[in-house]
């Protein structure tokens, strides 16, 4: 879809939070922006600017009660900043996160910028729901977030378990960078240590568990990405021909980095059917996230060794 030609967003309507939040409603959906960065429709996304560039909290009540938020008076020069803001959002095809320097994962809020991809992994609800826990044991210690981006997992990570010892690694400077604002920001620089490497390369282990939201997209729907995808890293999201480029390397390498009982949880988004192929003999547990039971994967040690003993014959 063509980008919008008009540099300057119709006058905006209305004098209220409600009624900014439905003209950018409408501004959105007439440019044909695409979202996925933090919302999946045009009015939840116009929500978070909205209060966003007014200061409110993004929790705010919406409903239609008398008290709700959306009924708050909205000065003259309150609107013309939200306009501003649409108009950046709807002219760079940015997604919204980078423009507010702030994306939320599970309730956590995460600085990011154009440095890093855009925290989104389903591996969070993980993390936070306890769905992990029955894969672990007492003697996990050693966790490790590889492709960690803006260090948001690793977070996650420290948080849900206070007992374990975290490493964010990336093969990206910029990438860790922006990690390191966010390990700062929550506090959490004695339990989460940030490491340079490609791949494994870097991080013999053992580790416990490994997680890890790697680059996955296909080469066909790397070159079909909308434009506020292609605002991010294109390393932390091409794949290569199948997208499991890095995945075969990982998978390769990980057996003598990882402890007996160790286990790796992935995210492959919506390229399950390229996993099924590219490893069409590993046993491995999908589990259930709110995208449903394709996205996210479980695979033993045990399992990649065994996978890797049959390559080797």
């Amino acid at each position: 879809m063509s980008k919008a030609t008009s540099h300057h967003p119709p006058a905006v309507a209305g004098d209220t939070v409600g009624a900014l939040i439905e003209w950018g409603t409408q501004q959105l959906e007439s440019a044909g922006v695409s979202f996925g960065h933090g919302t999946t429709n045009a009015h939840d996304e116009a929500a978070w600017l909205v209060l966003w560039r007014l200061g409110l909290p993004l929790d705010s009540d919406l409903s239609d009660a008398p008290e709700s938020i959306k009924n708050k008076p909205v000065a003259p020069a309150e609107k013309a900043l939200v306009a501003t803001l649409f108009e950046e959002r709807i002219a760079s095809r940015k997604p919204a996160a980078y423009l507010t320097r702030e994306a939320w994962l599970q309730g956590v809020p995460f600085y990011v910028d154009e440095r890093a991809i855009v925290p989104r992994s389903f591996i969070a609800e993980l993390l936070v729901d306890g769905s992990v826990d029955d894969f672990l044991s007492d003697r996990t210690h050693r966790v490790l977030d590889l492709c960690t981006g803006n260090g948001s997992l690793a977070v996650l990570a420290a948080m849900a378990w206070p007992e374990v010892e975290v490493t964010g690694a990336d093969i990206s400077p910029d990438a860790l960078a922006v990690a390191r604002i966010n390990v700062d920001k929550h506090g959490l620089q004695d339990r989460i240590t940030l490491q340079l490497s490609d791949g494994l390369s870097a991080l013999p282990g053992p580790w416990d568990l490994i997680l890890c939201n790697p680059p996955y997209v296909n080469a066909d729907s790397m070159a079909v990405l909308p434009s506020e995808y292609r605002a991010e890293p294109e390393l932390a999201l091409a794949g290569g021909k199948d997208g499991m480029d890095f995945v075969r390397q990982l998978f390769a390498a990980a057996p003598a980095c990882m402890s007996e009982d160790a286990v790796i949880i992935l995210e492959i988004g919506n390229e399950r059917a390229y996993f099924e192929a590219a490893f069409p003999q590993l046993p491995v547990f999908w589990l259930d996230t709110s995208a449903g039971e394709d996205q996210v994967l479980l695979v033993t040690r045990q399992a990649l060794a065994a996978q890797t003993r049959l390559t080797a014959q």
